[in-house]
């Protein structure tokens, strides 16, 4: 379909053009119609379909929408760091399964002491190891725990879906 100046020359009137000198056939002309022109959405804070968001077409909008998602995450990285210290400053104890010994690590699993009983020392090499092992373990998963409880409510507290927990401390955001 060719269209000139609003004018469209189908096909078939295309070769009937290129026949018309030699054999004098009518050239077939038809008006083109021109799609309605599209409205834009003049909405101020909500973009077509999203709630919330600014309208593409507005470049203020969309300036003030990215200043206000970096606001957001230096309040999360400046949150995120003050957990971080107060996780640091905890201590968590973990013990084995006969609580004969006791690990305990901060809260970024930094070792703080290790308390073995007497008891415990009477047990033999191996499986004073094994108990080592078993309360370095326990501790290990206390503190990563209380992490991870801890930048739950920060989510919640900032509003945000309950999966982005995860990724406030790993720099996600």
């Amino acid at each position: 379909l060719l269209a000139l100046s609003g004018i469209a020359l189908s096909a078939a009137g295309a070769s009937s053009a290129r026949a018309a000198g030699a054999s004098g056939a009518p050239l077939v002309v038809a008006p083109v119609r021109r799609a309605a022109p599209v409205r834009r959405s003049v909405s101020r804070g909500a973009g077509p379909g999203f709630p919330g968001m600014p309208n593409p077409g507005d470049a203020g909008q969309m300036g003030n929408f990215f200043d206000s998602i970096r606001k957001a995450q230096q309040v999360v990285q400046v949150e995120a760091v003050k957990i971080q210290k107060e996780l640091a400053a905890s201590e968590f104890d973990g013990y084995d399964a006969e609580e004969l010994v006791c690990v305990t690590l901060t809260g970024s699993q930094a070792p703080v002491r290790t308390q073995i009983s007497d008891e415990a020392m009477t047990k033999g090499a191996d499986e004073l190891g094994a108990m080592l092992t078993a309360a370095y373990k326990d501790a290990h998963a206390k503190s990563l725990l209380a992490t991870k409880e801890r930048m739950q409510q920060l989510a919640e507290q900032l509003g945000l879906p309950p999966g982005m927990a995860d990724k406030l401390g790993q720099g996600g955001l």
